[in-house]
C-alpha cells in the first residue's frame, strides 16, 4: 500500500482554496437552538453538559473570571466536536493542525496575561520571583519562571495538536494492518480490527478529554491573573 501516512492531516483545498473555513463551521450544525417550548433529548443532553461542565470549571472564579464563562463554554464546545467530527470517515480534523491550536491558544492567554497586569500589577509580577528566593538566584529565577509564562500558548496548542494527531495515526495503521491481515490470517485480522474497535472508542474519549483539559488550563490561567 503506497499510502502517504499523513495524507489526512493535509489541509482540504477546491480548486487550490482552503476550505478550513467550511470545515469548521461543521460544529455549529450541532448545536442548534432550540425552536420548541420543551427541547428534545438531544438538546436536553447538551443544556445538562454545558450547565454540569460550567459549574464544574467557574466555581473557583471570582465575578472577573465569571464573565469568561461564556467564551470557555463556546470554546469547549467547538474543540469537542470539531475533534469528534474528525473520526468520521473521509474527514477532516482542523484541531491537527498546530497553526489553528496556537491561533486558538494565543489569544486567550494574552488576554489572561494581559487581565492580570491591569487588574493585580504587583501579584502578577510577583509571580516571576517566589518568596524567600535566594540573592543570588533571583536572576535565573526570573528568567526561567519568564520562558515558562511564555511556554504556556505553545505547551496548549502543542498537548492538542499531539494527541488527537497521535489518535489518528493509531487508527489509519491499525486500519491499514487489518485490511492487509484480512488476506494472510483471518483471525488475526479479527483481533486487530477488535483491537481497533477499542481504540476508536478509546479515541471517543481522548476527544471530549482533551477538549476539557485544554479549556480547564486556559480556566486556571484565567484563575491566576483574575
Amino acid at each position: 500500500m503506497n499510502e502517504n501516512l499523513f495524507a489526512p492531516f493535509i489541509t482540504p483545498t477546491l480548486m487550490g482554496i482552503t476550505t478550513l473555513p467550511i470545515v469548521m463551521l461543521f460544529p455549529c450544525l450541532i448545536f442548534t437552538s432550540p425552536k420548541r417550548w420543551l427541547p428534545n433529548r438531544i438538546q436536553t443532553l447538551q443544556i445538562w453538559m454545558i450547565r454540569l461542565i460550567t459549574k464544574q470549571m467557574m466555581s473557583m472564579h471570582n465575578k472577573q473570571g465569571r464573565a469568561w464563562s461564556l467564551m470557555l463554554m463556546s470554546l469547549i464546545l467547538f474543540i469537542a466536536s470539531t475533534n469528534l467530527l474528525g473520526l468520521l470517515p473521509y474527514s477532516f480534523t482542523p484541531t491537527t493542525q498546530l497553526s489553528m491550536n496556537i491561533g486558538m491558544a494565543l489569544p486567550l492567554w494574552m488576554g489572561t496575561v494581559l487581565m492580570g497586569f491591569r487588574n493585580k500589577p504587583k501579584a502578577s509580577l510577583a509571580h516571576f520571583l517566589p518568596q524567600g528566593t535566594p540573592t543570588p538566584l533571583i536572576p535565573m529565577l526570573v528568567i526561567i519562571e519568564t520562558i515558562s509564562l511564555f511556554i504556556q500558548p505553545l505547551a496548549l496548542a502543542v498537548r492538542l495538536t499531539a494527541n488527537i494527531t497521535a489518535g489518528h495515526l493509531l487508527i489509519h495503521l491499525i486500519g491499514s494492518a487489518t485490511l492487509a491481515l484480512m488476506s494472510i490470517s483471518l483471525t488475526i485480522s479479527i483481533i486487530t480490527f477488535i483491537i481497533l474497535f477499542l481504540l476508536t472508542i478509546l479515541e471517543l474519549a481522548v476527544a471530549m478529554i482533551q477538549a476539557y483539559v485544554f479549556t480547564l488550563l486556559v480556566s486556571l490561567y484565567l484563575h491566576d491573573n483574575s
